[in-house]
């Protein structure tokens, strides 16, 4: 009987260790196909026209400062680009996170008549294309003279829809109304205890938003296009549409370095924030 028990033991464990060992070769294989595309846009960046084209390397070149030049020489101002990125990103992120989450505070917490016809509606925009209004909603900005200006790019960012269905999810798992009693009691006002009790317990999820809000912004390319029209007032993902060259010649490196410089502040940005999505899962899978 003993050396049955540890029979069953032995085979248990290795039936347990082969599991493992396949589980981490999968995960290597999605791992490798994951970061190798990206890997070989970096390094092709680095590489000229004649070099990507003779084969893949996976080494890094010496044309990386020929190829910014050469962006530089055609009109691509990448700085410039990357400026005006950052600034559309961050206001649009700032706006979203704290109307969202002010929005769904309000869904939330408060029952008034036409609530659930407003949330309701809410869900209707999330899944309407923002494409299917881009027509009217380009007109009435002309209207206003808003045209080739930021200003249609961030302000309609107070009412995403998205954002506030989102909040609304995370908030129905993780807020407390007892919190907000407590702080009635003690006389908060309603929008101090918006600010003083309900937005420190939701920072996982406001965070988890802001990641979502901002790689949304960056590569935001349609919206831009249709309302921008000054150069000097383009983004990184409209400046890549002038790096299409000469129309007999391309220069392939200078298209990767521009690829590259477009997407590697997205992957910083997911770096140092990405630990956050997990946490806000977490926090608001547990709901007491």
């Amino acid at each position: 009987m003993i050396d049955s028990s540890i029979g069953k033991k032995t085979g248990y464990h290795i039936r347990t260790t082969f599991l493992k060992v396949f589980v981490y070769i999968i995960l290597v294989i999605i791992l490798a196909i994951v970061i190798l595309p990206i890997w070989l846009l970096l390094v092709n960046s680095t590489r000229s026209t004649t070099q990507i084209q003779l084969g893949v390397s996976f080494l890094p070149s010496k044309y990386l400062i020929w190829n910014y030049k050469y962006l530089l020489g055609i009109g691509v101002d990448m700085v410039t680009g990357f400026k005006n990125s950052v600034f559309l990103a961050f206001s649009t992120t700032i706006l979203t996170i704290y109307f969202g989450m002010l929005t769904a505070y309000g869904l939330k917490v408060y029952r008034f008549p036409g609530s659930k016809f407003l949330y309701n509606m809410i869900l209707i925009l999330v899944m309407l294309p923002m494409q299917m209004s881009i027509i009217g909603f380009y007109q009435y900005m002309s209207k206003f003279g808003l045209t080739d200006n930021y200003i249609p790019l961030i302000i309609p960012s107070i009412a995403s829809a998205g954002s506030v269905f989102f909040a609304k999810q995370y908030l129905d798992s993780i807020l407390i109304k007892d919190l907000i009693d407590a702080a009635r009691i003690d006389g908060a006002s309603e929008i101090g205890i918006f600010h003083r009790v309900m937005l420190p317990i939701a920072v996982p999820g406001m965070i988890t938003l802001g990641i979502f809000s901002f790689v949304a912004s960056w590569n935001n390319f349609f919206n831009t296009f249709i309302m921008i029209s000054s150069t000097s007032k383009f983004t990184l993902p409209m400046m890549m549409q002038l790096l299409q060259g000469d129309v007999y010649r391309k220069e392939y490196g200078a298209i990767y370095l521009g690829m590259a410089i477009t997407i590697v502040p997205i992957m910083i940005f997911y770096a140092i924030f990405s630990r956050f999505i997990v946490s806000g899962i977490a926090m608001g899978a547990v709901k007491e």
